[in-house]
């Protein structure tokens, strides 16, 4: 007998769309037909909803141990379910200590093997001071190593010199594991910012200003060009313009191995829009201008961006609150709506496909980080999935949000697509 069937729902991947019948049975999908005629201690009849493959985010700040009160573990991965996320991968900095050693990987993998409500994977880091730690890091099963290529904003999370990055893509290569870049210039976004705060200009929109786009650029190129030359993967997160998906794309053209991924907020939100809603919309990249905005949508539907990571960087409210919005800690939360943004932006709004959005947000993520179970609706895979009424209407209420500050910039924003039940291997997790 299987523990579920999902009866009549239509069944969403990067391979398919069609209507079917879905079993699960200890933890997998066990079967897929167009009529199951076995019994199920568990019985939905999901006519009308999409039965998506469970969202992966690559790029979440959950801040444990060390600074819990900013997000932690628990809330964090609760908010991931509701939203539709069966697996995540959370990044080295903003916990204390930072996971760049073994022992802190330790640490952090006990604390996410006991609070965690989806599956978790952890991030190793690269900064100026561990190179001697990467070995020993990669034997652990790190989803990958992450590296600034400007200031953190975190004292124990040293930016990587020029020198750092490309020994450390030496170290990283043989090993197969991807090595993920912040990628903007700080020499002249540090200069910028400098220059501003001199001059008493410290508003939003002087913060904006301070790092332009050929600060992303100029970086992305640069850790493409020691990728290729090390043979080490690369993965360029939050792109926030179309001339930096152009030129991964060029690279991809050459046979560099890397990959694209930008955000939900660079899609969604422009800079008269963080202009508006103030500290809650701070992020590095910033967000850019509508015009940029329309024209990395348009790299998406053309398929030139691979994934779509939320980067839910949270922190409490007191650190958003400063006359100086230099001074503003830098970080969007946001992970609990990424699949609601792109269903609305994307599907309803653009006639993006729901292959295409399946692929960018689940499928194409296991895909280049090795998680063969995950990310495909398909017998004999975990069963991670989440059932959606992609049609429904919703405005997003403060009361909504599960995470630890209730803070957002797409509070009181019409969405569409709400998530009615999450399973992560078997196991209702939400709904």
């Amino acid at each position: 007998m299987a523990d579920w069937i999902i009866r009549q729902a239509r069944l969403v991947d990067a391979t398919q769309d069609a209507v079917a019948d879905l079993a699960i049975t200890d933890g997998k999908i066990s079967a897929i037909a167009d009529q199951i005629s076995t019994n199920a201690n568990n019985e939905i009849d999901g006519s009308g909803y999409v039965l998506f493959a469970g969202g992966i985010d690559p790029h979440v700040h959950f801040n444990e141990p060390g600074r819990t009160d900013w997000e932690g573990i628990t809330t964090g991965s609760s908010a991931l379910a509701k939203g539709g996320v069966t697996s995540y991968f959370d990044m080295p900095l903003n916990s204390t200590p930072p996971t760049t050693t073994v022992k802190a990987y330790h640490e952090k993998r006990a604390l996410m093997d006991e609070k965690s409500v989806v599956n978790g994977y952890i991030w190793g880091g690269l900064t100026v001071d561990n190179l001697a730690h990467i070995k020993a890091l990669a034997e652990q099963d790190i989803i990958g190593f992450k590296a600034f290529m400007s200031n953190s904003g975190i004292d124990d999370f040293a930016m990587v010199t020029d020198a750092t990055l490309y020994q450390g893509m030496h170290l990283i290569a043989p090993t197969g594991k991807i090595i993920a870049v912040h990628a903007e210039n700080d020499s002249i976004t540090s200069a910028f910012a400098y220059q501003a705060q001199s001059g008493n200009k410290t508003s939003i929109r002087d913060y904006l200003n301070s790092r332009p786009i050929v600060t992303e650029v100029e970086a992305i190129q640069r850790a493409i060009l020691y990728a290729e030359e090390t043979g080490c993967k690369l993965h360029i997160v939050h792109v926030s313009s179309k001339r930096g998906v152009d030129v991964i794309t060029e690279a991809k053209k050459r046979g560099v191995d890397v990959t694209c991924e930008t955000c939900p907020h660079y899609l969604v939100l422009c800079d008269k829009d963080v202009e508006h809603i103030g500290a809650v919309a701070k992020c590095a990249p910033p967000i850019r201008s509508a015009e940029e905005r329309d024209a990395l949508w348009e790299a998406v539907i053309a398929g030139d961006v691979d994934i779509i990571g939320s980067d839910h960087s949270p922190a409490p409210i007191s650190s958003k609150q400063s006359d100086n919005f230099f001074e503003v800690w830098g970080g969007i939360t946001s992970c609990q709506s990424t699949l609601s943004l792109i269903l609305t932006e994307g599907y309803h709004k653009r006639d993006m496909p729901l292959r295409q959005i399946a692929a960018m947000l689940s499928s194409n993520i296991a895909k280049r980080f090795g998680l063969t179970n995950k990310g495909r609706i398909a017998v004999g895979m975990d069963a991670d999935l989440t059932l959606v009424d992609i049609d429904a209407e919703y405005i997003l209420q403060t009361d909504d949000l599960l995470y630890r500050h209730k803070i957002s910039p797409y509070i009181g924003m019409s969405l569409r697509g709400i998530v009615l039940k999450t399973w992560v291997q078997g196991d209702l997790v939400y709904g």
